[in-house]
């Protein structure tokens, strides 16, 4: 394992630690992969992530079926819609699932997230979309969250969790945690009587600036600026 392979794989790790953190999962129930070359990175099966290390996650190929696996442990139960989200789509670099709370109450009710927020943009679209019900890590549930996912950037799973993704995991994991703001003030907003819903030509004058939005790296080049220096202390007169 090369030193650029270790960094990735390392941060897997402490983007799973961080959705635990952030309070947006909670144990093992939730999953992360990024696109690694040719081939997906992916956090084991039922192994907390505070144990985990980077020898400890799962590899297969991007263009394979998922039969074989690089690795001691079994990949995520959840491994098929990863796999299938980096085949059909090759702006994915990296993928985020959840179990965040108030965006899987909705997930249990059905209920998309409309644009009750700007933020709603950053899905890519106008709401966002709850991906029809199947049994976990099965082929259907995976088929049903593609269609969910089509022209957008994240989806509810019904009766399950969240899907969120992005070009790297840092904007995965961001995408992730904003599903989970814009659902609690979406259901905080229905207990109080509903608010208003922003137009669809407003939104998408906003997903046009989104392409620029979210956490971005600093340039190489950016000037970094100096601290200025202390001034001496004055020495205080003997008088």
């Amino acid at each position: 394992m090369d030193k650029t392979e270790l960094a990735a794989r390392k941060s897997i790790i402490q983007s799973a630690l961080q959705m635990n953190a952030l309070g947006i999962n909670q144990g093992t129930s939730g999953n992360v992969s990024v696109r690694y070359g040719d081939r997906m990175l992916i956090t084991p099966s039922g192994v907390p992530y505070e144990e985990l290390d980077p020898k400890d996650l799962c590899a297969t190929q991007v263009k394979k079926d998922g039969k074989n696996w690089e690795g001691d442990l079994a990949p995520s139960s959840e491994w098929r819609f990863h796999l299938d989200i980096y085949q059909s789509r090759p702006d994915v670099g990296a993928v985020v699932h959840t179990h965040s709370m108030y965006a899987t109450v909705l997930a249990i009710c059905g209920k998309p997230i409309p644009a009750v927020h700007y933020m709603v943009a950053a899905s890519g679209g106008t709401e966002i979309r709850v991906a029809k019900y199947a049994t976990f890590g099965t082929e259907q549930l995976s088929k049903n969250a593609l269609e969910a996912l089509e022209g957008r950037t994240c989806c509810l799973l019904k009766n399950h969790g969240v899907i969120a993704t992005g070009p790297n995991i840092k904007r995965a994991l961001w995408l992730a945690h904003e599903v989970e703001t814009v659902a609690r003030q979406y259901y905080l907003s229905l207990a109080i009587g509903g608010g208003d819903i922003i137009p669809d030509d407003e939104i998408n004058r906003i997903i046009a600036k989104f392409k620029a939005y979210g956490p971005l790296s600093k340039p190489k080049d950016a000037p970094v600026l100096k601290k200025p220096a202390k001034k001496a202390a004055a020495k205080k007169s003997p008088f």
